[in-house]
């Protein structure tokens, strides 16, 4: 298992720039082992929900955790207002950095993360190989 560690800066999109460091590194199987940060806007699609929900202010990144790959990633992430209020969801594209961000990924090398439509959910899933 290999490990990297990384930090984004304000401004920065959360999921479209790990997915860049996950690209940039030829990371074909990976998870978040911790991610904590700051927000400003917030996009997540809830539980069983069609629409993304959107918000905007100071946010904490309380966890971020999920399965990261060239061939596709699945992130989901809890965050907290200033008065510790916790939501959480799937992690889209939208999410703004206000501070930063501190992103740390485990990636093993034995095995290849792939996305494949079940039809048990009706989603793309983790598919598993061996690499």
């Amino acid at each position: 298992m290999e490990n990297y560690t990384f930090r984004l800066t304000p401004g920065q999109d959360l999921l479209d720039s790990i997915q860049s460091f996950v690209e940039e590194n030829k990371i074909t199987a990976g998870c978040v082992l911790s991610g904590v940060g700051s927000l400003t806007h917030v996009v997540l699609k809830l539980a069983n929900r069609d629409l993304l929900a959107q918000f905007d202010g100071h946010f904490e990144i309380v966890s971020i955790t999920g399965t990261v790959s060239l061939h596709g990633s699945h992130l989901h992430i809890a965050i907290s207002d200033g008065d510790g209020k916790t939501i959480g969801g799937h992690l889209v594209s939208g999410c703004k950095i206000y501070t930063t961000a501190e992103i740390v990924l485990a990636v093993f090398s034995d095995v290849i993360y792939k996305r494949e439509y079940a039809d048990d959910s009706g989603y793309e899933e983790l598919a598993v190989s061996a690499s």
